[in-house]
């Protein structure tokens, strides 16, 4: 399964590069709001910057819900860097595009997936990515994980090349149910990476080691 990051925070992007596990990044207009970054020019300088941080896809999200501007934001997104996906909304003129986009070589991410039927749709359109939320799923008391279980066993089914990007995972169990089940990929914060890092007993038995060393010293 590959790690993916979900910010627009340089300095976090750079913490899980530096970690040696990173392999990709997502972000969105909120996650760009959250750390400043507005208007065109700088928005598409942001998504650059974070490309030449990153070793991996980086997914670039249009903001137009037409087809027509899907297609013309997508092409100035992808024209950007040769790690640019093309994040496009799951909705109809958002399925079209993806099959454009498909067509001419342009790697795609479909966002904001909640149904086994909506994962079936992006990967007939060619999609690179499909993004089922399972986080807000949670939210609303419906269990996200099991959406990643039906659309692996639909994917397995036919042999889709389209892999899995589980999203808005929140905690470090998020991770590693979503490994179980067959995710390809992960995004969410660095503090659900992280987390994995962490055992009590880790920590006692180190503890225990430089103690013991040191008795000597």
């Amino acid at each position: 399964m590959k790690f993916f990051i979900d910010t627009a925070n340089l300095d976090q992007i750079k913490e899980a590069q530096d970690l040696g596990v990173l392999e990709g990044v997502t972000t969105n207009p909120s996650l760009m709001a959250k750390e400043g970054i507005t208007g065109e020019a700088n928005i598409l300088k942001h998504y650059v910057d974070i490309c030449n941080i990153v070793d991996g896809d980086v997914s670039a999200e249009v903001i137009s819900t037409d087809f027509e501007g899907m297609v013309k934001e997508g092409e100035v997104l992808a024209a950007l860097h040769s790690q640019i996906v093309v994040k496009l909304p799951m909705i109809k003129d958002g399925v079209k595009a993806c099959k454009y986009f498909s067509s001419k070589g342009i790697r795609t991410n479909i966002t904001l997936v909640f149904s086994v039927g909506q994962a079936l749709l992006a990967a007939k359109a060619g999609a690179t990515y499909v993004s089922p939320f399972i986080g807000r799923l949670d939210d609303i008391s419906t269990d996200g994980l099991n959406l990643i279980a039906e659309i692996r066993q639909v994917y397995d089914n036919y042999a889709f090349d389209t892999e899995i990007l589980a999203a808005s995972v929140r905690h470090t169990m998020h991770v590693i149910d979503c490994a179980k089940l067959g995710a390809d990929v992960m995004t969410g914060p660095l503090s659900s990476i992280e987390g994995l890092l962490k055992h009590p007993l880790t920590d006692i038995g180190l503890s225990k080691f430089l103690a013991d060393y040191n008795k000597g010293n």
